[in-house]
């Protein structure tokens, strides 16, 4: 069953080679049947895995690649890494469904679908990869599409909005690659599985905890954690649709499986002395983001500031060092992506009817001139705020849940503020969400800008939103449906079985 990694990867990576060479007028339907294969082998990952043994390797693909720097192909999925294998194939499928809309096949759409491929290859690769310096390659392979994605099909200010997406990024890449480099030069091995099951043993205590603040400092800038947050709302703003989707679905979580996959298990003296600022910074970023969404008047950007509020619960669970903590972090990483995926989405199409996501433009009373519309972006917007029964819900209350018992060696009070903290983000997060859904969803019919006509959802644009809304459901109603593939995987990589 090896083979079906090796295509997860290739299959993409072949499409993206392809393409250029299409007649323009295949490009996008060749995009979708590239991406839904790769979705199907997703799938069958997902059917095929023995969920009985989560905690191990499968599906692995171990071969030589640099032999003189000890350098190895090594690639394979557990309970961690296959939830976000199938988020990430699943969104890029659903993105490439949506550009064969009439009004929504992009301007040069070759070089667009290629972009998208090879943006799936770096992202898909970022979590199959078992070796560091593979890991890193694939980590910045996603870099230079997205930025071209945003710079070449974004909004008026996407030359300045790509511009600080890449020199953001590529600083953080440059500090996380010495920070790789460092447990390469004191444990020998590049080998991601060797280095967890060592449990920092050949890194000293004190490297460990420079190790992290490298490893840790460098992904925080992709997930992104405040104050590195400033380059993702200009990025959102101005990014195509597509771009928003994958960009909040799938970029942010790299930096936070990063977290849980490197810098914890390998490095874990390093985590237990720095895993309080990391909750500080996170339980920050949450009530920031909700206060910057109170005050946003643009649709996008008021998504945009919620994910640093979101991420921000992710990183409380990671630093909480336990189980429950990691278990809510992943959670929370795939509802997040399930969830903002959608309301990038709706903001998208939003955008296409009224030529704009100013709020004040908006108008209101989408609800009653796009019912379905409307009710779409009030299922999102009550799943992002944590109604119980939707996804949601479940990551953001066991990170707080976790909090309240943190590992051993951390000071339990202080997480208890933490707690708190994340507590009143909370609630701020809801008060946004009803403000905004007050202001677009409810109130008067206006008129829409310009001479656009404000249609409701087309069946293209179902296809490509349903699954989210039934999965947002499925986890919400059934937790256990992500849970119970991560929690074995997550034991394991805590050493605790």
């Amino acid at each position: 069953m090896t083979v079906l990694t090796v295509l997860l990867i290739a299959v993409p990576l072949a499409g993206c080679l392809i393409v250029p060479a299409l007649p323009r007028r295949r490009a996008v339907s060749f995009g979708v049947v590239v991406t839904g294969l790769t979705l199907l082998i997703a799938a069958a990952m997902a059917v095929s895995f023995d969920y009985g043994r989560t905690a191990e390797i499968q599906f692995a693909v171990d071969q030589p690649w640099i032999p003189p720097i000890g350098l190895r192909l090594h690639l394979g999925v557990d309970g961690i890494s296959l939830p976000l294998v199938v988020l990430t194939a699943l969104l890029c499928a659903l993105c490439a469904i949506y550009t064969t809309r009439p009004a929504g096949e992009p301007i040069r759409p070759r070089a667009f679908v290629a972009l998208v491929l090879l943006t799936e290859v770096g992202m898909l690769g970022t979590f199959v990869a078992l070796d560091l310096l593979l890991f890193f390659v694939f980590f910045e392979v996603v870099l230079v599409p997205m930025y071209a994605i945003i710079a070449g099909w974004g909004g008026p200010a996407r030359a300045a909005a790509a511009r600080q997406f890449i020199l953001y990024t590529l600083l953080g890449s440059g500090v996380l690659l010495v920070g790789l480099l460092l447990i390469y030069a004191q444990a020998s091995t590049l080998d991601m599985v060797v280095l967890a099951s060592m449990g920092g043993a050949a890194i000293s205590p004190a490297l460990q905890v420079v190790a992290f603040l490298l490893v840790a400092g460098g992904l925080a800038v992709k997930v992104p954690m405040w104050p590195l947050h400033t380059w993702l709302p200009d990025a959102h703003t101005e990014a195509p649709t597509v771009g928003s989707v994958l960009l909040a679905g799938v970029l942010l979580k790299m930096g936070t499986y990063g977290m849980v996959r490197i810098a914890v298990p390998i490095l874990p003296e390093g985590a237990l002395a720095l895993a309080p600022f990391l909750g500080a910074l996170g339980v920050v970023g949450i009530i920031y983001g909700a206060l910057a969404c109170l005050g946003q008047r643009d649709l996008k950007r008021l998504i945009a500031f919620s994910s640093v509020g979101h991420m921000g619960f992710v990183l409380l669970g990671i630093a909480t060092l336990t189980p429950a903590g990691i278990n809510a972090a992943l959670f929370a990483n795939i509802a997040h992506g399930l969830i903002t995926g959608l309301l990038f989405f709706l903001a998208g199409a939003i955008a296409q009817r009224y030529g704009s996501t100013d709020v004040d433009k908006l108008g209101g009373g989408l609800l009653a001139k796009a019912p379905r519309l409307g009710s779409l972006l009030v299922l999102a917007a009550v799943a992002s705020l944590g109604l119980p029964g939707l996804a949601g819900f479940w990551g953001e209350m066991l990170a707080m849940l976790a909090a309240f018992d943190p590992a051993p060696g951390l000071d339990r009070g202080l997480y208890l503020v933490f707690m708190a903290i994340a507590g009143i983000g909370a609630v701020l997060t809801a008060a946004y969400f009803l403000v905004m859904l007050r202001r677009v969803a409810q109130g008067t019919v206006a008129e829409p800008v310009g001479t656009l006509r404000v249609a409701d959802v087309t069946g293209r644009e179902l296809v490509a939103w349903v699954p989210l809304v039934l999965l947002v459901f499925a986890a919400g109603l059934w937790p256990r449906l992500v849970l119970g593939v991560t929690d074995g995987a997550v034991r394991a990589l805590l050493g605790g079985g």
